[in-house]
């Protein structure tokens, strides 16, 4: 003791021999000797005093002080020489540099974002007395996640010029796993019971490989509100967790848990009443109201009843209401009455909506999809409906929202809506190989949102061995403020299919179109369309399917000079979405239907509907796993009649499997095949020579190795998608990795197969199909993969893989498909 206080009164003598006396003198001058890089200015500034101040002693001191909260400097001196006051100052080092080393559990951007809340950052000066802090920090953060091992340390380096390179070095050692999980005072539930409902899990045996009993902290604290809830969800009102105990073994490497219950018997509603204001919504919430009296207390329903009041308040811009269960325990009677306070508060109203993060995009093509308005009170509703609206736009990656309250207003608050965008405008380009077609590629130029406007315009070019396709097509969805859209296309193909094995013709089509569209409500709209099309056929093969087609349309004085014919085409559609997403959605369901029907003046009379359905359901709360269901069927005929013909769906306009819809076939393989009639021949008398037709029952015939397609179609797909491997979630948005099954068929509704009755297939191919193999609609094909897209600067790209499970003979496959562009 007596050396201690001889310290202490030597550090006393020390400070008042720098500090001279105590008496108060006038300061004539401030001298600052030290400084580097803190200004002089900047400096002066801190002092609580100024040249021609009389100060004391305590000043002096105080002036000290007042330095070091500066935060600027490790070391300060004052003295006094006269009236001239001198500080020797020692500035704290400035970070040159951070740099981490054995972190994997927690991300560089987690650890810099952490040491900018504690002022340590990169240009900043370095208060050495917050490492430690930071150093146990983050083990404290590591012993949370079971890793009780980990150590980690901030080496320090020193630079010319006042300057610090800061090391942050990890070793994390492995995570301790939970070894035993005891529950303590519980017997009207098992521990069995219990442990099954909770994440944590202990002593897993290896075959048990794909799952943890890693321990953590965060983890075990969920689990203790899923048992609290197990046992108030069942009406045990005064259950409760009397303590934990986490005790870790010596080896750092197990933990056991105890927990020490006390159940409490089961407690009965007797009563629910509403104190405060319910805004006029009394009866309402009275109806729908799930609490009654009679009913076991159950805390799901208490919660549950909480926030429908606090939503349904919010619809009508009360956002900051407060509304709180109070009960009133008898413990006599095992009864409790509920009352449930309701306070709305202010009605909040939305001053001002900002969009931020689009730097493409126009703000009025992101606001023209808001249903939450600019002087309008707040709903969460409408919030959220505005928030999917926006994401369920092609060029929009993900949408988020914040709400931040106007200073000085209680009433009023600010919108921040953050967007970000995705390429809008793609390359599309496509290339496959396959046994038969060989090399094929498309190519051309789509924006979706064009200039940022939000309007689709597109120029695309398909080629391969036998077609060549140019289309441009321009969309405005917003022609009018309400949501109507109007759209524009025109059109040219040539299809030489003469050289080829196929159902050789050659076939140009060109005209143009226009189509409309009305908004019925937020998920369903109709479509309209119209358009001009000129088509011409010649050289076309005389295979037995063409019989209406030939019938209707052949010019009796000039049988050779082809088919020429113009059609006035008129469509319809419904489309209902509730998809999160415009690309890439994992919720929601999408609908599609849509009619074609030429105009009676048109020169060929036939109708064509489909219909597509996708449900997508969520397998997890972040939607990394989700499952996809697709459905799409179509069906087209004639209607009328010409020269005693029925009109027949032309084969121009026939439905066509394999490539993108049934992946794995090549393109245009499944389905209906041409028939080749051929009749026989019989010599003639001997000594005649020649020979003579055979009678129609001796025919014979061949079949196509191609397909002609079909006047119906059914595919449907299964689709598991998952997490991409080895990539991080910053992606997930704009990668998607999928597992599916395809199964499907075409088939023609007008093929008579007993017409073939008795005849005689022939072929000089041994890959040619049978009949019989196409002509029933039973005969599915399948195939399963799995499929890698990506949303790249270029636009939609799709590999799949495919293994065919299911075909018929003569279906040609693909290994591997690879586009970009691809619909999703």
């Amino acid at each position: 003791m007596t050396i201690n206080r001889l310290v202490a009164a030597m550090l006393l003598a020390s400070a008042s021999s720098s500090v001279l006396a105590e008496e108060s003198f006038t300061v004539q001058d401030i001298q600052v000797e030290g400084l580097q890089r803190v200004a002089l200015g900047a400096a002066l500034n801190n002092l609580p005093f100024n040249v021609g101040d009389t100060v004391t002693e305590y000043n002096l001191s105080r002036s000290i002080r007042t330095l070091y909260g500066a935060g600027h400097f490790d070391d300060i001196k004052v003295f006094r020489d006269g009236n001239t006051v001198i500080y020797r100052l020692r500035e704290r080092p400035t970070i040159n540099a951070i740099e981490f080393d054995g972190n994997k559990d927690i991300k560089e951007e987690q650890l810099i974002e952490s040491l900018s809340g504690n002022k340590v950052e990169v240009g900043e000066p370095l208060d050495k007395t917050t490492l430690k802090s930071i150093e146990n920090g983050l083990t404290e953060f590591y012993h949370g996640v079971g890793k009780y091992q980990a150590d980690v340390e901030v080496e320090v380096t020193y630079l010319p010029r006042n300057r610090v390179n800061l090391k942050v070095k990890f070793e994390e050692g492995d995570a301790a796993s939970v070894r035993q999980i005891n529950i303590v005072g519980n017997t009207l539930f098992s521990d069995e019971e219990l442990l099954k409902n909770i994440e944590s899990q202990q002593d897993l045996p290896w075959w048990r490989f794909m799952s943890s009993d890693r321990y953590q902290k965060q983890t075990l604290n969920g689990d203790i509100e899923k048992i609290t809830s197990y046992y108030l969800d069942r009406g045990y009102l005064r259950f409760r967790i009397d303590s934990e105990q986490v005790s870790v073994s010596p080896d750092k490497e197990s933990v056991y848990v105890t927990l020490n219950v006390t159940e409490g018997e089961k407690y009965t509603i007797k009563g629910v009443k509403f104190v405060g204001d319910l805004i006029g919504q009394d009866e309402f919430i009275t109806q729908v109201l799930p609490l009654k009296d009679g009913q076991l207390y159950n805390g799901a329903l208490v919660t549950y009843t909480e926030e429908s009041i606090a939503k349904l308040l919010a619809r009508f811009g009360y956002a900051n209401s407060k509304v709180r269960t109070i009960p009133q325990v008898n413990d006599d009677t095992k009864e409790v009455e509920l009352t449930i306070s309701v306070d709305p508060g202010k009605r909040v109203y939305v001053r001002r909506i900002n969009m931020m993060g689009n730097s493409t995009t126009k703000d009025e093509v992101l606001r023209r999809e808001l249903r939450q308005m600019e002087g309008a009170w707040l709903s969460n509703d409408s919030l959220e409906l505005s928030k999917q609206r926006i994401q369920r736009l092609p060029y929009i990656e993900s949408v988020e929202f914040e709400t931040a309250p106007v200073a000085g207003e209680d009433d009023l608050i600010d919108i921040g809506f953050t967007v970000k965008e995705q390429p809008s405008g793609s390359f599309n380009a496509g290339i496959s190989y396959g046994d038969y077609m060989g090399l094929s590629f498309q190519i051309g130029v789509q924006q979706e949102n064009f200039l940022g406007s939000g309007n689709s315009a597109g120029i695309n070019l398909n080629t391969n061995k036998y077609q060549k396709t140019l289309s441009f097509s321009y969309t405005d969805p917003y022609f009018t403020l309400d949501g109507v859209s109007l759209g524009g296309q025109i059109f040219y193909s040539d299809l030489d299919y003469g050289s080829s094995n196929l159902e050789a013709y050659d076939y140009t089509r060109y005209g143009f179109g226009a189509s409309i569209g009305y908004p019925i409500n937020e998920y369903n709209r109709l479509n309209f369309g119209a358009n001009y099309v000129v088509n011409k056929i010649n050289s076309i093969s005389d295979y037995d399917q063409l019989r209406h087609f030939r019938a209707v349309l052949l010019d009796a004085e000039n049988p050779d000079g082809g088919y020429n014919f113009t059609n006035y085409e008129l469509s319809a559609g419904w489309v209902r979405s509730t998809l999160n997403r415009g690309l890439f959605p994992t919720a929601g369901h999408y609908l599609g239907a849509n009619i074609k029907v030429t105009a009676p003046s048109s020169d060929l009379k036939y109708f064509k509907t489909s219909f597509e359905g996708r449900n997508y359901i969520p397998l997890s709360t972040d939607h990394s796993w989700s499952f996809l269901s697709k459905l799409e069927v179509g069906y087209g005929n004639g209607y009328g009649s010409k020269n005693g013909y029925d009109y027949t769906l032309p084969f121009t306009e026939n439905y066509y499997g394999g490539g993108q819809n049934i992946r794995g076939f090549e393109s245009r393989i499944i389905g209906p095949h041409a028939v080749i009639l051929g009749a026989t021949s019989v010599p003639g008398l001997p000594g005649d020579g020649g020979s003579f037709p055979s009678t129609p029952e001796n025919d014979i015939y061949d079949v196509s190795q191609r397909s002609t397609g079909g006047n119906a179609m059914a595919i449907a797909t299964l689709e598991l998608i998952t997490p991409t491997p080895f990539l991080s979630d910053d992606y997930r948005n704009s990668v998607r990795t999928s597992f599916f099954v395809d199964v499907g068929n075409i088939w023609d509704t007008e093929f008579d197969i007993n017409r073939y009755d008795g005849l005689t297939q022939v072929s000089s191919s041994q890959r040619r199909p049978k009949l019989a193999d196409y002509a029933d609609a039973g005969l599915i094909r399948a195939t399963a993969g799995v499929s890698l897209q990506w949303i790249s600067p270029m636009g939609p790209l799709t590999f799949s893989l495919a293994k065919i499970i299911k075909k018929q003979e003569g279906d040609l496959q693909e290994n591997f498909s690879f586009n970009i562009g691809t619909t999703f």
